[in-house]
């Protein structure tokens, strides 16, 4: 499926791919989670698919894992995975500090 398509842009966090019919934003930290819906990505307005999460409680969350942007939609699925990008960063850099000092 997705896998197969071409990469257009790579981050350490994610992949941008060219399909047929869309461009695909797939969030790398998700990948081997089970798509459980598709609809529309709040905050992007655009379609997503979607898996669970549960926390430490058990409480699930719906978690994106892709999202679908139309082929004229280039510059704001870059956008969104270059926020994406910083934002995982960060969070491995708070994480995962450097040991070496």
């Amino acid at each position: 499926m997705s896998q197969d398509l071409p990469i257009l842009k790579k981050g350490s966090f994610y992949y941008l791919k060219d399909s047929p019919t869309n461009l695909i934003l797939e969030d790398r930290t998700k990948r081997g989670l089970t798509v459980r819906e598709q609809n529309m990505d709040e905050n992007y307005h655009v379609l997503a698919d979607k898996g669970m999460i549960h926390d430490m409680d058990g409480i699930g969350h719906w978690v994106p894992i892709r999202w679908y942007y139309s082929k004229n939609d280039y510059d704001r699925a870059v956008s969104h995975a270059e926020k994406m990008e910083k934002k995982y960063t960060e969070l491995r850099e708070l994480t995962c500090p450097d040991d070496s000092d």
